[in-house]
């Protein structure tokens, strides 16, 4: 053999220890989005527009639900890994039945960003003015928004009747056509008609006292893939708070999601800085969780509180 051979062998037998290693694919997550255009649940689709959520090596197959009752059933059935602005109290009552639920960080703290209205021309001011002929809406069973019209009834002594009528869009086409008295929404739906004198805001979120400093909205996820890819879920919350850090420092973030909601860029700013400063969003601590729990009973959510042992079970937030 001359010398050219054993160069070129040699050259051979170690080309597969300098080649370049095959890079991993990314790992996909199929991510239910309750109100999935509200500005509170954008941490994933415009996360994944930033590219945030690919430089973590994940892939986000998402879609929208109606509310907190339609994004619990995939999570459960594992037909989507994770769940986005799920009503603290319907997760609890999921999980308290032996359904395959986990907190995987909270989502969003108090209630200002939602409202409850009514047609210019209705006789209803306020609350107290409702009868038991009147309705008021919810999206789905164990949402934010019905945890917050029990409460309604409970604490402010609402006599209307409670009423499903899933996303705020269908909610606020309910209430023009005359079919629904008192509306619910989040920032920006109903804002322009209010602006334009169509729609009163007749109470919020705010005014139910016990319901000011909790955590109403969590992240959830289905606890077989919580167990068997830990690492994955940990890569989803890191990505997902770097993605809300980019929303409240980026101008860009606020263009994006006007354009994709299709509302004015001024219209947006607003509604974002009146309703959710970025301490809303937290996703260290489940705020209040004493008073979750408490109100959880009272709502009738649950028939008794957690244990000790259930809740470190339950919430499995990742440190920073």
């Amino acid at each position: 053999m001359n010398r050219a051979h054993i160069v070129t062998l040699a050259l051979a037998l170690a080309a597969p220890a300098f080649a370049p290693m095959p890079l991993h694919a990314d790992d996909t997550l199929k991510v239910a989005i309750g109100q999935i255009n509200n500005w509170e649940n954008q941490a994933p689709t415009l996360g994944q527009d930033a590219g945030i959520f690919k430089k973590n090596g994940l892939v986000l197959e998402t879609f929208g639900t109606a509310g907190a009752g339609e994004t619990l059933q995939p999570i459960i059935s594992g037909s989507a890994d994770i769940g986005i602005g799920v009503g603290v109290a319907g997760a609890m009552r999921a999980y308290a039945t032996g359904a395959p639920i986990r907190i995987l960080a909270p989502a969003f703290t108090g209630s200002t960003d939602l409202y409850w209205y009514v047609r210019a021309d209705s006789p209803i001011k306020s609350l107290s003015d409702a009868t038991r002929a009147n309705t008021v809406a919810y999206s789905t069973n164990g949402s934010s928004s019905h945890n917050l019209v029990l409460a309604f009834v409970e604490e402010l002594g609402l006599k209307a009747k409670p009423t499903p009528t899933g996303t705020p869009p269908a909610t606020l086409t309910a209430v023009m056509s005359g079919q629904i008295d008192i509306g619910w929404a989040a920032p920006p739906i109903a804002m322009q008609e209010i602006k334009d004198g169509r729609l009163r805001i007749i109470a919020r979120g705010s005014d139910v006292p016990s319901l000011r400093g909790q955590t109403v909205r969590a992240t959830v996820i289905n606890a077989n893939l919580l167990k068997q890819r830990p690492d994955v879920a940990a890569r989803f919350v890191k990505a997902y708070r770097e993605s809300i850090d980019w929303m409240y420092s980026d101008p860009k973030a606020l263009e994006l999601y006007a354009k994709k909601i299709d509302k004015p860029l001024e219209l947006v700013k607003q509604t974002v800085a009146q309703f959710y400063p970025k301490d809303v969003l937290q996703t260290d601590k489940m705020a209040d969780l004493p008073g979750i729990l408490r109100d959880a009973v009272k709502l009738k959510f649950l028939r008794e509180q957690l244990t000790p042992a259930q809740l470190t079970e339950f919430v499995q937030t990742p440190p920073r």
